[in-house]
């Protein structure tokens, strides 16, 4: 059976380790997680698990990042794989980087830092209908 997966991608460590730990909370083993520091590893662990014949159910990515900026990066995760979700998280993102990520990616949201449990609850689609601790 093919795993589901939840991909966070942000350049800062303690962002990545705080977004896994409220995600557990939230869905406990209803996902694997999955954690990159830049885009570029992002993508190696995209690959891997499309390679492994799993799925990655939602990607939440930083906007600012070294490199390569959030919106790039979800534009490109579109293109390749459409029905990945979308989330967008933010301090500082430019508002023309979110629109076009709307328009391009179909950005689910843009939860801006430092975000609630209850906002990231409501970010991820159907979590209403999921059971949630």
């Amino acid at each position: 059976m093919a795993k589901e997966y939840i991909l966070c991608v942000d350049d800062d460590r303690t962002i990545l380790m705080s977004l896994k730990a409220q995600l557990r909370h939230l869905f406990g083993t209803a996902y694997c997680y999955e954690v990159a520091q830049s885009a570029a590893e992002a993508w190696e662990i995209i690959d891997e698990i499309y390679d492994d014949g799993d799925h990655i159910a939602i990607v939440i990515s930083d906007w600012l990042m070294p490199e390569m900026k959030g919106d790039e990066f979800l534009i490109g995760v579109h293109q390749k794989h459409p029905d990945i979700v979308k989330i967008m998280l933010t301090g500082q993102a430019d508002p023309d980087a979110v629109q076009r990520t709307e328009e391009q990616a179909n950005l689910e949201c843009c939860l801006s830092k430092p975000w609630t449990l209850d906002e990231l609850k409501a970010a991820i689609p159907g979590t209403d209908i999921r059971k949630i601790s």
